[in-house]
């Protein structure tokens, strides 16, 4: 085992990569193909599907089910009992296997709510927040906030996760943002 940390309770199957610094909380699975980055968190009965692709730094609490089709880029937060999709149509009678799956891309600090749901199909954009409870059924823009059945545009986010009011300047932190073609982008 690397240098990284997996409770006993945990199952991970052959032909995983987990990063250094990593966590594996309580009743977690990893399966086969996995590919973990360093420095992330894994909560309570997390289970990370075949040849999902996670980055650095990644933070998942409890309850959450990684499906294969899904990447989660560095800094991405899931919380609490969250839900992704991988299969727009599934029927059990007619399991149409990986090759059905839909692409679900979570980008660089991308956050999602605690009982949210990612339809399948979707990016969320960099450092964009979904709001607990809401249901992603379209492509969220970089910094945007959204909220609701089915989520609808809210505001827009700085990259330290404060709301940002009028000229796009976080009261937190002081960074300045300019509307892009993929929503927001810092003014350096």
């Amino acid at each position: 085992m690397g240098d990284y940390f997996v409770h006993e309770s945990s199952y991970i199957d052959e032909d995983v990569v987990i990063g250094e610094g990593t966590k594996v909380w309580h009743f977690c699975h990893i399966q086969k193909g996995a590919r973990i980055g360093e420095n992330c968190s894994f909560g309570q009965n997390v289970n990370v599907s075949n040849d999902v692709k996670i980055g650095n730094g990644v933070k998942v609490q409890n309850n959450v089910s990684i499906y294969e089709g899904v990447e989660l880029e560095d800094y991405v937060f899931c919380g609490p009992s969250m839900v992704f999709t991988n299969d727009l149509t599934p029927r059990a009678k007619y399991p149409k296997g990986s090759a059905g799956y839909r692409r679900t891309l979570l980008q660089t600090g991308a956050t999602i709510g605690a009982n949210a749901t990612v339809v399948c199909g979707h990016t969320v954009g960099a450092w964009a927040m979904v709001a607990a409870g809401a249901v992603v059924t379209r492509d969220v823009k970089t910094h945007e906030l959204v909220a609701g059945v089915p989520a609808r545009h809210y505001g827009w986010v700085c990259e330290c996760g404060a709301q940002l009011k009028e000229g796009f300047v976080c009261g937190e932190c002081g960074r300045h943002y300019e509307e892009s073609e993929d929503g927001l982008a810092e003014r350096r």
